[in-house]
């Protein structure tokens, strides 16, 4: 008798995508003709399984991966760093729909979505036998818990309630099915959601989220060591297509180097992203896979532009002429990663190359800084305590003591030092960080950012972009406030983190690209020790 490795579910959902059709803006449709075929599937896949008396076990394997940076909690909702959905992200939490490896939007908690003709309406159709690790279930009503969080809580991050702004009202229409509609159309909502601000999370742990995130996805957690490292373990009641893992531990390690040793003594199976890439040659045997994809980890000087010195067009315009940014780029990442000229990953469809902009052109520098009529400039250059981050800042301060330019550095610990410092405090002037968010130019439209930066003619721009009604005119509108960006100076667009991720050879599933926040470990798989 066939049995079958797989949940009834998923392949109902396979069934339902066979009969997908798509508009022009990538909004999931479904036909009667699917539907039935997936009925006919379900009924025929239900005695299947009860004659097989169930699935199949995953292998039993705990996978160990290497990180540079641990987060101060476990909320992404509440508190900022990367580190913490690169763990959670997908793994544990999940969202109505996820950016998936090649950047496109993909069902997730929502199995479809229709969208009204004028752009304001989402309608969203839930998995139905979706439920927390809990046993809980996903249904319209956490949903509803969840997003609205995002709104009324004071605690959630400003940036994400930023990206909830659109939501006119929410409707649970019914169990499994969820109505969100719009004050204005918005074409970057459903995006937006894809990541932290459309986190699902158990209503019942709103309250804990910090140390215990209660999420739906086919992991939980099972142990966290502030500073050291995230243990997950399978959620054996997943309500999807389960993991063939026994877990994943995410373990951080402050120096690169020893990171890479642990690798090479068999510590570790996995680099999540190579923090010393000049040292990957050590990964060329047989024993590793070496991945080399893209990511939408943008690394900037960015400027403080409350500071009096850096308000000037000139200053800021000398300090991006007077550093070499390929220089720095292969001094610093061993000639890894494109350069960039804006806030603009090339996975983005608005991109453009703005990477020649500002040439390295010390005399240009020297000049500029002269017509700005600002003399003995001493800036703070305060730094989080990240592998490109010193380094960076070591090359860039040498190069503006060149042109006349001091720069006094400051290693702020990361996440919790920095992140109050100069993402709170605003007590900076410069500091070098890689935004990883996807499509977050949107962030120079907001002058609440941290970096002070209030460019009318930019927020116009993503203003109507949001709202164009193809994605020419979208993108045309985006292209247009990324060159708007780039002409203000408004940051020195260093060079995008590229994602060099090392496994052993024997694991696979693990994505090339990092186009998301989340380190997306839910196709992995590798067998037992």
């Amino acid at each position: 008798m066939l049995c079958l490795h797989s949940s009834t579910g998923a392949l109902v959902d396979r069934a339902l995508d066979s009969g997908a059709t798509y508009n022009p803006y990538g909004r999931i449709m479904r036909t009667t003709a699917a539907r039935v075929v997936a009925a006919t599937i379900s009924a025929v896949l239900t005695v299947v399984l009860t004659a097989c008396g169930g699935t199949s076990a995953p292998a039993d394997r705990q996978l160990v991966v290497g990180v540079s940076t641990s987060p101060s909690s476990l909320d992404p909702t509440t508190a900022d760093g990367a580190a913490i959905s690169q763990a959670l992200l997908y793994n544990v939490y999940e969202t109505l729909v996820k950016i998936n490896d090649t950047g496109d939007i993909v069902p997730l908690l929502a199995k479809e979505w229709s969208v009204s003709p004028d752009g304001t309406s989402y309608t969203f159709e839930l998995q139905p036998r979706a439920t927390f690790a809990s046993g809980a279930p996903v249904d319209s009503h956490a949903v509803i818990a969840s997003l609205q969080r995002i709104i009324d809580d004071p605690a959630v991050l400003p940036i994400l309630k930023k990206k909830m702004e659109p939501v006119s009202s929410m409707t649970a229409v019914d169990a499994d099915t969820v109505q969100v509609q719009l004050n204005q159309p918005s074409n970057s909502w459903l995006f937006d959601i894809a990541e932290r601000a459309g986190i699902i999370m158990d209503p019942n742990s709103h309250a804990n989220a910090a140390s215990q995130p209660q999420g739906s996805g086919p992991f939980r957690l099972d142990n966290w060591t502030q500073g050291d490292e995230i243990k997950l373990v399978r959620n054996s009641s997943y309500w999807g297509t389960g993991t063939k893992l026994a877990g994943i531990t995410f373990r951080k390690y402050a120096d690169p180097n020893a990171m890479n040793a642990a690798m090479l003594s068999g510590e570790l199976d996995i680099i999540s992203n190579v923090a010393a890439p000049e040292a990957l040659s050590q990964f060329s045997d047989k024993r590793f896979t070496v991945l080399e994809g893209t990511s939408t980890g943008e690394i900037i000087l960015a400027y403080n532009h409350a500071s009096p010195a850096l308000s000037n067009l000139q200053v800021r315009q000398a300090i991006n002429y007077a550093i070499d940014r390929k220089a720095l780029r292969d001094s610093v990442w061993a000639g890894k990663g494109e350069l960039i000229g804006s806030m603009v990953a090339p996975t983005d469809p608005w991109y453009q190359d703005l990477s020649g902009e500002y040439p390295y052109d010390p005399a240009k520098a020297r000049e500029l800084l002269a017509a700005s009529g600002i003399t003995d400039l001493n800036l703070r250059l305060r730094i989080p305590t990240l592998p490109y981050a010193p380094g960076a800042a070591s090359y860039i301060t040498s190069q503006l003591a060149e042109v006349g330019i001091t720069a006094t550095v400051d290693q702020l610990e990361f996440p919790a030092t920095w992140v109050q410092t100069v993402m709170v405090e605003r007590n900076y002037d410069m500091t070098i960080i890689s935004h990883t968010e996807s499509r977050d130019i949107a962030n120079f439209a907001n002058p609440g950012y941290y970096w002070n930066y209030n460019n009318t003619a930019v927020q116009e721009s993503i203003a109507a972009a949001n709202v164009a009604p193809t994605t020419a005119e979208r993108d045309q509108l985006m292209a247009q406030a990324a060159k708007l960006i780039s002409d203000d100076a408004a940051a020195d667009f260093l060079w995008l983190l590229p994602n060099l991720v090392v496994t052993t050879s024997d694991v696979t599933g693990v994505g090339a690209n990092a186009v998301s926040l989340s380190f997306d470990m839910t196709a992995a798989a590798a067998p037992p020790k």
